[in-house]
């Protein structure tokens, strides 16, 4: 606590955590900027097994596969920018099935100097869903367009 002044000049990382809406997305090198990133989840399946012969009336827990959700990604609709539709157009842009260029994609918390606290990047993503916004003639609010993102593994990225 000794790093603690009582001005609040000075504020220790051990102590505050990091905030949620300071973050920025790398696809593939190129940075987009989105409103809202979801669904950075990885989950580990359970296999049960008892053996016939076990005289416990119970099943042993192992780990088995992991399982990673899709990520959801959340930007502003601007009226020259389709950036959502060129990246989602390579997804069916090949002859051949299963033909889609993946990518890495990296997500970065920043801290209050906009600087990179924590990444977690995603091993082989591809767009496999692209949403327009809702129209509603009485709204008060941005339109707003939604890309879904399937992967093949979310990791935590080392900061040095």
């Amino acid at each position: 606590m000794a790093d603690l002044k009582t001005d609040g000049s000075t504020q220790s990382a051990a102590i505050w955590p990091l905030v949620r809406f300071s973050f920025k997305v790398l696809w593939d090198k190129t940075e987009i900027i989105f409103q809202e990133v979801t669904g950075l989840t990885s989950e580990t399946q359970v296999i049960e097994y008892r053996g016939g012969s076990s005289p416990v009336y119970s099943t042993v827990k192992m780990p088995g596969i992991q399982k990673f959700n899709n990520i959801t990604f959340k930007k502003g609709t601007f009226q020259t920018d389709n950036t959502l539709w060129t990246l989602y157009a390579g997804t069916n842009g090949g002859i051949k099935m299963n033909t889609i260029k993946r990518t890495s994609v990296t997500i970065s918390l920043l801290d209050e100097n906009q600087q990179v606290a924590m990444s977690w990047t995603l091993k082989n993503a591809f767009p496999v869903k692209v949403q327009v916004t809702d129209m509603k003639s009485d709204a008060n609010e941005p339109a707003i367009e939604t890309m879904e993102v399937a992967h093949e593994g979310l990791a935590l990225v080392a900061q040095s």
